[in-house]
């Protein structure tokens, strides 16, 4: 359950972490934008997230936690580097704001989902021990670590996709879990 609660987290963490808190610096260092532009356009991510939060989460309530996840891990491998390329080379209103409000919604959505099912992996007599110990370390590295760890990269490769192929790795790191993860979505009463 600890290692389930790491990897739930860690697709989290790295896709809010580097999709949404550090978009603004990356399109700052590109260029793209300038300082309160970028802040603008987080503030839009940001409602973004508001808003798909609980149309992700009333989803994986209707049909199931892992099989959302799932599709937001598949999604996680294949649109974030072309998000961050579209970003660094789209204008201002055109790619950069896809960009962004994509992996804005991507973050949130595995935020969404990821949070509840992360709590739902243990007994309620051992949750906050397993959250402590798996959900926390992994936002600390995945959530703490990997915008500095974008950051660096980009600068040192000047490849625009090097965060995007972060998030895409983790998320291919993480999908064997979930394929393998039980079902914790509550069962849905059929109606007589």
């Amino acid at each position: 359950a600890i290692g389930r609660g790491f990897a739930i987290s860690a697709l989290g963490s790295i896709t809010y972490y580097v999709g949404i808190v550090y978009v603004p610096s990356f399109l700052i260092g590109t260029g793209r934008m300038g300082e309160a532009d970028a802040l603008t356009l987080s503030t839009l991510a940001a409602l973004v997230v508001i808003l798909v939060t609980p149309l992700v989460g009333a989803l994986s309530d209707r049909i199931g936690r892992r099989p959302v996840l799932i599709a937001l891990a598949l999604a996680g491998i294949a649109l974030p580097a072309l998000l961050f390329a579209l970003m660094a080379q789209g204008s201002a209103l055109g790619g950069a704001l896809i960009g962004a409000i994509l992996l804005a919604a991507l973050g949130g959505a595995v935020s969404a989902v990821g949070a509840v099912t992360t709590a739902e992996q243990f007994p309620g007599e051992g949750r906050l021990s397993g959250l402590a110990f798996g959900a926390t370390s992994a936002t600390a590295l995945f959530g703490g670590l990997t915008p500095y760890l974008s950051h660096q990269l980009t600068q040192a490769s000047g490849w625009a996709s090097a965060p995007g192929w972060l998030i895409a790795i983790v998320a291919l790191g993480v999908l064997p879990v979930l394929w393998r993860l039980p079902e914790s979505a509550p069962k849905r009463q059929l109606p007589c």
